[in-house]
């Protein structure tokens, strides 16, 4: 069985409840103010070690109260953060996020110590090789992505890449992952961009996803007991890279993927039991 490393951000989320999403220069109140565990890559990484997986994170943090907290938050799930690295006089990255009754949120993302991944971080997977999976995302600097994924591919490895939040890829970073996992929006502006995937899996939400065109339905959840859709998409991604690395193929690392997704959107925040 191969390990899952995840390369990318470490996020201590403020959540807030509303009626509805404010529209532009409107103020609306909140209800209650929660310190929870996220950003992307630690929810992938939470996500792939609750799928089975060996996973080693790679990331930055502040030296604060959250970064320290998140630190052991990990390695109490047995995920090995001796490549989380601490930066001294720089706030762990934080991300405000409001959501409304029906579950939907919006997010506005602060990086903090996110934005000091570097070269050590890029070396970090030269212990990586066949069989191993790299699971990347885009909310830390995107050279340090491009670098690691062309790092992780020559050793053997496997990549996956969640573009999200999007943005524009070089041609040859798109064309190794396999696969390539975009939301609906984000399918459509990579297809904008003229980059070829070499394989690509495109998430619908509650209407499945399709992977190099097979399309798959999704586990229904009730509108009842939909929570917080916050981290669905990661649980998803971080289930699919722990698949992947145990060596399922495709139906059924699908099918452990949106098994995960389905079940994130009935918890509140972006993890389980996500209290920082």
């Amino acid at each position: 069985m191969g390990r899952v490393m995840v390369l990318g951000s470490l996020n201590v989320d403020l959540v807030t409840r509303v009626e509805r999403h404010p529209r532009p220069g409107e103020t609306l109140l909140g209800d209650g103010l929660s310190r929870l565990a996220g950003g992307k890559g630690a929810n992938q990484a939470v996500a792939a070690a609750a799928a089975g997986a060996q996973v080693l994170m790679v990331g930055c943090v502040g030296d604060d109260a959250g970064g320290t907290a998140y630190r052991d938050r990990l390695q109490d799930k047995g995920i090995d953060v001796s490549r989380v690295r601490v930066v001294e006089g720089v706030a762990s990255g934080h991300a405000l996020i409001a959501v409304d009754d029906h579950g939907e949120n919006s997010i506005i993302v602060i990086p903090g110590a996110n934005a000091s991944l570097g070269d050590a971080e890029v070396h970090a997977v030269d212990d990586l090789g066949p069989g191993d999976v790299l699971l990347l995302q885009l909310e830390v600097p995107l050279p340090v992505v491009c670098s690691a994924a062309r790092r992780a591919a020559h050793r053997g490895a496997r990549v996956v890449l969640n573009t999200a939040p999007y943005a524009a890829l070089p041609t040859d970073v798109v064309a190794l992952a396999d696969p390539v996992v975009a939301n609906e929006h984000e399918m459509v502006a990579l297809a904008e961009s003229g980059t070829e995937p070499g394989s690509l899996l495109v998430t619908f939400g509650a209407n499945g996803v399709t992977w190099d065109g097979d399309a798959t339905p999704a586990h229904a959840v009730t509108a009842a007991d939909v929570v917080d859709t916050t981290g669905a998409g990661d649980a998803f991604c971080g289930a699919l890279a722990a698949a992947l690395a145990a060596g399922a193929d495709r139906p059924a690392a699908l099918e452990a993927a949106l098994a995960a997704g389905a079940a994130a959107v009935r918890h509140e925040g972006a993890q389980p039991d996500p209290a920082l």
